[in-house]
C-alpha cells in the first residue's frame, strides 16, 4: 500500500470511528459543536479569555459571545473578572460543565469498551494496544 493509500485509509477509518464516538454524547445533544469544543477547551483550560476560545473554535468574538451568554444561562461556565485588568473576564467551567465532560467521556468510552470486546479478538486487541503509540505521534502533528 503506498502512503497515499494509507493515508486515505487511515482518514477513513478514523473519520468513521469519531462520528461512531460523537453519536454517543447523548447527554450533550442540545449543543451545537462548536459549543462542546467550547467546554472542550475549558475542560483542558483552567480558564481563558473569550478571545482565546473564539481564536481556538474559529469563529468571530460575537459568535463566541453568544455561545458563552448561553452556557452561562445553563450553569455550565461561570465568569471571573481579571484581578490585574478590570476590563477582561476570565471563563471556566463550573462543577456542574466538568460533570458534563465527564459524563460525556465515560458514556463515549463505555460504547468504545463495548465495541472493542464485542468485535476484536484478544490478537487484536494486543495489536491495537500496540499501535496506539503510533497513532498518538501522528495526533500530536499540527
Amino acid at each position: 500500500m503506498s502512503t497515499t493509500e494509507l493515508a486515505s485509509s487511515l482518514r477513513l477509518v478514523v473519520s468513521t470511528l469519531h462520528k461512531g464516538l460523537r453519536k454517543q454524547a447523548s447527554s450533550v445533544k442540545e449543543y451545537s459543536m462548536t459549543e462542546v469544543e467550547t467546554i472542550g477547551h475549558l475542560f483542558r483550560s483552567s480558564s481563558l479569555l473569550p478571545t482565546e476560545l473564539a481564536t481556538l473554535t474559529r469563529i468571530k468574538t460575537q459568535s463566541m459571545s453568544q455561545i458563552l451568554k448561553k452556557l452561562e444561562e445553563q450553569g455550565i461556565i461561570k465568569r471571573t473578572p481579571s484581578k490585574d485588568d478590570k476590563r477582561k473576564v476570565f471563563i471556566s467551567l463550573s462543577p456542574a460543565g466538568k460533570k458534563i465532560v465527564e459524563k460525556v467521556r465515560y458514556d463515549k468510552d463505555e460504547w468504545l469498551k463495548g465495541v472493542i470486546e464485542k468485535s476484536l479478538t484478544d490478537k487484536e486487541k494486543e495489536l491495537l494496544e500496540k499501535v496506539l503509540p503510533v497513532l498518538s505521534k501522528l495526533s500530536e502533528q499540527r
